[in-house]
């Protein structure tokens, strides 16, 4: 008997911990067999510059999610970036360089600003989050006056937009490396090994993680908790800017349309990642896997010719399965 409930342990054990990779090998295979477009390499760069954008966003999450926060504004801030590169570079004629660092420094204020809402006046992480979400929304359409930002555009108040996108900015997105690696997915692969180093080989990484273990023994040791939560969603934000920057030179323009379901897909990455090698917490490595998974499942789902309203039941399928199965098998007795 104890043999059977050893081997049962060990099993349960390796389906924690590989389970969801098996299921995604799974997956990969089961599209590529039927569709054999699937495995051609043209449209596996195609699923990862797709998921570039709100892949970068859920690393970025990654940060509040670690402290056992959450960031509800990182949509609306990669929209609000799309707008305002478009804006400057386009309207106001700015160079590309002034223009990158601008939203870049507009995402980390808004992020300090979400973390000053949290730790100074004591709002719910939820709550100030969303406040800031609606906030940039509404935001984001004023300086075009509600209005896509494109070249020749005309804009309220009858201002026709005579600049253009910089070369080098449009390159962000829409540029190859090496004429094969598009330079989006070779951005989130930079930003991915970044926000690694820093939350799994620094120490700073380890106080985000004691912090959102247990705050108060954390501050009881020594650790600068609030500043720390500060940093945090300033990452988030920084992070997310920079997503809409990627965003804005792969369309080549100020879409006001821009923010989608970025929101969604991101956490949603982000989340899949607790299950990735059973770590139960967010981590970059499974942030980016669960990224995958998601365009890799859209991919799939819409060669077999899926209505989009499907597509979300099935992603939000496999996201609750995903977390069920990890928290409610690990817990077992």
């Amino acid at each position: 008997m104890s043999a059977e409930l050893s081997t049962a342990e060990k099993f349960k054990r390796f389906a924690i911990r590989y389970g969801f990779l098996i299921v995604m090998a799974g997956l990969f295979l089961f599209f590529g067999s039927v569709y054999r477009v699937f495995w051609l390499p043209a449209n596996l760069f195609s699923i990862l510059l797709g998921v570039t954008v709100y892949g970068i966003l859920a690393l970025g999450v990654t940060f509040p999610l670690v402290i056992d926060g959450l960031d509800l504004s990182i949509g609306s801030v990669a929209a609000l970036s799309v707008m305002i590169s478009a804006y400057m570079m386009v309207v106001m004629e700015i160079s590309g360089v002034i223009t990158i660092i601008t939203v870049l420094v507009m995402g980390a204020c808004i992020g300090l600003i979400n973390g000053l809402l949290i730790v100074k006046v004591k709002i719910p992480d939820l709550l100030a989050t969303l406040g800031m979400m609606f906030l940039v929304q509404g935001l984001q359409l004023i300086p075009s006056g509600g209005r896509s930002v494109g070249r020749g555009a005309v804009l309220a108040g009858g201002v026709t937009a005579r600049g253009e996108f910089a070369e080098y900015f449009l390159f962000l997105g829409q540029g190859k490396l090496f004429g094969l690696v598009p330079m989006a997915v070779a951005i989130m692969v930079v930003v991915a090994i970044m926000v690694f180093v820093v939350l799994s080989l620094t120490r700073w990484g380890r106080v985000f993680y004691a912090i959102g273990s247990n705050a108060e023994a954390a501050r009881l040791v020594g650790a600068k908790v609030d500043t720390y939560r500060l940093m945090a969603y300033v990452a988030s934000g920084t992070i997310a800017a920079l997503g809409g920057i990627v965003l804005a030179a792969r369309i080549g323009r100020g879409d006001v349309q821009s923010g989608g379901t970025l929101l969604l897909d991101a956490i949603g990455s982000a989340l899949i990642g607790f299950a990735v090698l059973g770590v139960r917490r967010p981590n970059p490595f499974g942030t980016i896997v669960g990224a995958i998974f998601i365009g890799m499942l859209l991919n799939g789902l819409t060669m077999m010719n899926m209505p989009y309203f499907v597509q979300d039941f099935v992603k939000g399928a496999v996201l609750v399965a995903a977390l069920a199965f990890t928290f409610g098998l690990s817990k077992s007795k």
